[in-house]
C-alpha cells in the first residue's frame, strides 16, 4: 500500500533553479530513470517509491499514475513530459534537456515512466543523453505492461506445452506495414513468429498489427485479446480470433491504454476462470464459448 503523500501540482513554469534543501552547488544532481509500473500505482517498485520519497523534482509521463505524484515531498518540483496521440506537451529533446539542467542543479530527479523505462520507455535515449552530459543516473526496473496487462487478465504469457516463447512489439513500426516491403519491415520489428506475440500503443494501428501477425504466419483463427485500463479500475478484456479482432475492438470501443495478446495461451485464460472477470465478450458464434475445459484441450494439442 502506498504512503500518504502531498500535492502534485505541475512544475513546467517554476523557475528550476529552486532547490528543495540544501544547496545545489555543494551537491552533485542524479537522475533516476525509474519504472512506474503498468497503471495500478501499487505495483510500482519499493526501490522506485523511495526515490520518489527522496526526489527533489520529478519528471513524469501521460500513463503514470496521479497517487505517485503524492509521494514525492511537496517541496518536489513536478513536470509534465507526457505525450498523447496528437498532443506532445514536451519534445523527448526538450525533455533530455530538462534533465539534464535540473541534474546540474544538483537536484535528485525522478524521471518517472509507466511499465519499464527500458521497455519501449525511450529510457536508452535518456540515459545515453545524459551519460553525454556528464551526468550520473540510475534505473530503477519496472513492471512492464506487456507482461502484467496480460496477467492481470488471466492470460499467461508462457505456458507448458502451449508457449515456449514470447514476442513484444510497438504497433508505431505498424502504420505502413500494409504497404512496406515486409523484409524492411521486419528488419526493424522483427519477425512475429513467436508462440505468443504482445503488442503495445497497438490500438490506432490495429488493423496493421493484425495484418504483420498474418503475414507472419499467424491463423487466422488464432485467440487473440486486447486488455483495456490494465490493473486499473474498469479494466475490460475483448477476446476474439485474431482476424476478427479489429472489428469486435470497434464494436466494443477499446481505447488506449491497451495491450493485445496473440497465441494460443489466450484460450488459458477461461480454462483458469479468469473470465468470470469483468469483460467484453464478442458475438455468440464466438470461438471460444466452448466450456472451459474443452478450450483447455484445444489449446494443448
Amino acid at each position: 500500500m502506498l504512503l500518504p503523500g502531498s500535492g502534485n501540482a505541475d512544475s513546467s513554469a517554476q523557475p528550476i533553479s529552486v532547490v528543495s534543501h540544501g544547496s545545489a552547488r555543494d551537491r552533485t544532481g542524479v537522475v533516476y530513470l525509474v519504472g512506474a509500473g503498468p497503471g495500478d500505482p501499487d505495483l510500482i517498485t519499493v526501490q522506485g517509491l523511495r526515490c520518489l520519497h527522496r526526489a527533489d523534482a520529478v519528471v513524469y509521463d501521460r500513463l503514470v499514475h496521479p497517487a505517485l505524484l503524492d509521494e514525492a515531498p511537496t517541496s518536489a518540483l513536478r513536470f509534465d513530459s507526457g505525450k498523447a496521440p496528437g498532443h506532445v506537451k514536451r519534445s523527448q529533446e526538450d525533455t533530455q534537456r530538462l534533465l539534464i539542467r535540473l541534474a546540474r542543479r544538483g537536484l535528485q530527479v525522478v524521471r518517472l515512466k509507466g511499465g519499464d523505462p527500458f521497455v519501449f520507455g525511450r529510457g536508452g535515449e535518456e540515459a545515453l543523453a545524459l551519460t553525454e552530459a556528464g551526468i550520473p543516473w540510475r534505473v530503477v526496473p519496472g513492471v512492464t505492461s506487456a507482461v502484467a496487462g496480460p496477467a492481470s487478465a488471466g492470460i499467461p504469457l508462457t505456458h507448458r506445452g502451449v508457449a515456449a516463447s514470447f514476442t513484444v512489439v510497438t504497433g508505431h513500426r505498424m502504420d505502413e506495414a500494409k504497404n512496406e516491403d515486409l523484409t524492411e519491415l521486419r528488419s526493424t520489428t522483427g519477425s512475429l513468429t513467436a508462440d505468443t506475440v504482445v503488442g503495445l500503443m497497438a490500438v490506432r494501428r490495429l488493423d496493421s498489427f493484425v495484418a504483420r501477425c498474418l503475414a507472419d504466419g499467424k491463423d487466422p483463427d488464432t485467440p487473440a485479446a486486447m486488455v483495456e485500463r490494465a490493473t486499473l479500475a474498469g479494466s475490460r478484456t475483448l477476446v476474439a480470433p485474431l482476424l476478427h479482432l479489429p472489428q469486435h475492438a470497434a464494436e466494443a470501443g477499446i481505447r488506449s491504454p491497451a495491450t493485445v495478446v496473440v497465441g494460443e495461451v489466450v484460450a488459458l485464460r477461461f480454462a483458469l476462470g479468469a473470465d468470470l472477470q469483468p469483460t467484453v465478450l464478442t458475438s455468440r458464434d464466438d470461438l471460444f464459448t466452448a466450456p472451459s475445459h474443452h478450450v483447455l484441450r484445444a489449446t494443448a494439442t
